[in-house]
């Protein structure tokens, strides 16, 4: 899980920047002890174990439970470390805390340069106030896993504002001239165009035949729209007896 490697990773970073050391008396930043060093770094992850009442060892592992954590202690081997996996926290309930990081590592906060819990100069003065080490039983009490499914919160899917589409079609329509014996959808189109414009095409209407009744109409549409005078149905009466 990112959140898992996200909080590892702040831990790891805390252990090998030496201007955090350890110190109880200034616990939050920028020095830390063992337990707000472990509750920062899951809390920085965005895993709200300081929010839900993690402040020490005594009181982490209810804290973290209802954060998402699972008591996972039964299926470790507490002595070698066996069954642990990143991001694992090891807790003592009265005394100390740490993350395993895998490859039988841990990271933690562990005691000043003089050897105590107070009074240290900030920051880390020997290397090892909080650093990596290998693994060791402190013993430990208790393994918490964190176990949440993480899933991310959906982004919704704005509505786009509606766009007018302007869809331009050119047809290539044939030149249309008299031929009463002959029977043409194109004809009829040019016919039925013609009666919705009120001119009657004669009394068959739009038969697909372009007899002596289209024949008058055609020579009507062209009169009133100012085409030239032609016997004929082409490009430059089709553009004007389709146009809207």
């Amino acid at each position: 899980m990112e959140v898992i490697e996200l909080a590892v990773k702040n831990m790891e970073t805390l252990a090998v920047d030496n201007s955090h050391g350890y110190d109880q008396g200034n616990r939050w930043g920028p020095d830390y002890d063992c337990s707000s060093a472990v509750i920062t770094a899951w809390q920085n992850a965005g895993v709200p174990v300081k929010t839900n009442g993690a402040t020490y060892t005594g009181n982490m592992r209810n804290a973290f439970l209802v954060s998402g954590f699972s008591d996972v202690t039964n299926e470790i081997n507490l002595q070698t470390g066996a069954g642990l996996q990143r991001g694992d926290v090891l807790l003592n309930y009265s005394s100390h805390t740490a993350m395993y990081v895998g490859y039988g590592t841990i990271a933690h906060a562990s005691i000043n340069e003089f050897g105590g819990t107070t009074g240290g100069a900030s920051g880390d003065q020997t290397g090892m106030e909080i650093c990596l080490r290998s693994y060791y039983n402190y013993p430990w009490n208790c393994v918490l896993r964190y176990t949440k499914e993480s899933k991310p919160t959906p982004t919704p899917i704005p509505t786009p504002e509606p766009i007018e589409e302007v869809c331009e079609v050119k047809l290539t329509l044939p030149v249309l001239g008299f031929n009463p014996g002959k029977k043409s959808l194109h004809v009829a189109i040019a016919q039925k165009a013609l009666i919705d414009k009120n001119f009657t095409c004669g009394g068959y209407g739009d038969d697909g035949y372009f007899g002596n009744g289209t024949l008058q109409s055609v020579k009507n549409f062209r009169e009133e729209n100012n085409l030239p005078d032609k016997d004929v149905i082409d490009s430059e009466f089709w553009e004007k007896l389709l146009s809207i």
